[in-house]
C-alpha cells in the first residue's frame, strides 16, 4: 500500500467516533505500531486534528471533513463484487439499493476508474438462489431493525408443521439457502429457519430487546454440532 492510501486509511479508521489504538491500527493497515506513530504525528502536523497520545489511543476531533472519496482498483473491485452479490442473492429492494449505490460511487470516479475490464469479470450468478427465498427478506429486515416480534407458520425438512413466535435478529446466507436466526419462545432456544420453509410470517405488536442477541445467536450456532443451517 502506497503511503498516501495508508494516510487516508488512517483517517477513515480514526473517524469512528471511538479511540483507536496504534496496535488496532497497525494490525489493519498491516504496519508496525512505530510507523503508526510516524503517520499520527505527519497527520497531525498537516492540520488533521487528532486527539490522543501513543499506549492510549487516537481519536478524531469532531468537525474535521474528509477528503472527497478516492479508491484504487483493488477496493472499486471490492464494492462491485459486494454489489453484486447483494443483487443476486438478497431481495429486490436491497438489490436496487446497491446498484444505487455503487452508480453513485462511480458517478464521481475519474473516466480511467470507471470501466475495468478485470472489475466486469467478477459475476455474481444468482440462479442458484430462487425467488421463494428472497422474497420474505424485505419484511424481515424491518422486522429485525425494529425488534418485533414474528409469527411464522414453518416446515420443517421432515414436512412437520407448526406456528412459532420468534424474536429475529439476523438473516444469514450459507452460499446455498438464506436463514432468519431467531429466539424461537416455542423452544427457549436459538434456531436457524429457511426462509424457503416460512409458509407465512407477520409482525407482531409485541417488542423486545435485541441488545446481545445477535452475538449470542451466533456463539449458538458455532456450539453447535450438526449443519449450520439446520432447523429445529
Amino acid at each position: 500500500m502506497r503511503r498516501a492510501d495508508r494516510l487516508f486509511q488512517i483517517v477513515l479508521l480514526l473517524d469512528r467516533g471511538r479511540a483507536v489504538t496504534a496496535r488496532e491500527l497497525g494490525d489493519a493497515l498491516q504496519v508496525s505500531e512505530r510507523t503508526i506513530y510516524r503517520d499520527i504525528a505527519d497527520l497531525s502536523r498537516a492540520g488533521v486534528p487528532i486527539s490522543g497520545e501513543a499506549g492510549v489511543g487516537y481519536l478524531m476531533r469532531p468537525g474535521y471533513r474528509l477528503p472527497p472519496l478516492m479508491f484504487d482498483p483493488e477496493e472499486l473491485a471490492a464494492l462491485a463484487l459486494g454489489s453484486r452479490m447483494v443483487r443476486s442473492w438478497a431481495d429486490p429492494a436491497l438489490g436496487r439499493a446497491a446498484e444505487r449505490a455503487l452508480l453513485r460511487i462511480e458517478s464521481v470516479l475519474p473516466k480511467a476508474l470507471r470501466h475495468d475490464p478485470a472489475r466486469d469479470a467478477l459475476l455474481v450468478p444468482g440462479f442458484h438462489v430462487p425467488d421463494t427465498l428472497r422474497a420474505p427478506m424485505s419484511g424481515l429486515r424491518e422486522a429485525i431493525a425494529a425488534h418485533r416480534k414474528l409469527r411464522i407458520a414453518y416446515v420443517r425438512a421432515d414436512g412437520t408443521a407448526s406456528e412459532r413466535i420468534v424474536q429475529p435478529v439476523g438473516l444469514v446466507f450459507w452460499g446455498q439457502t438464506w436463514t432468519l436466526g431467531a429466539w424461537c419462545e416455542l423452544r427457549g432456544d436459538f434456531r436457524s429457519f429457511r426462509l424457503d420453509r416460512i409458509a407465512s410470517s407477520s409482525a407482531l405488536d409485541a417488542h423486545f430487546d435485541g441488545a446481545g442477541m445477535l452475538a449470542r445467536y451466533l456463539q449458538s450456532v458455532q456450539q453447535q454440532d450438526d449443519e449450520p443451517a439446520a432447523t429445529g
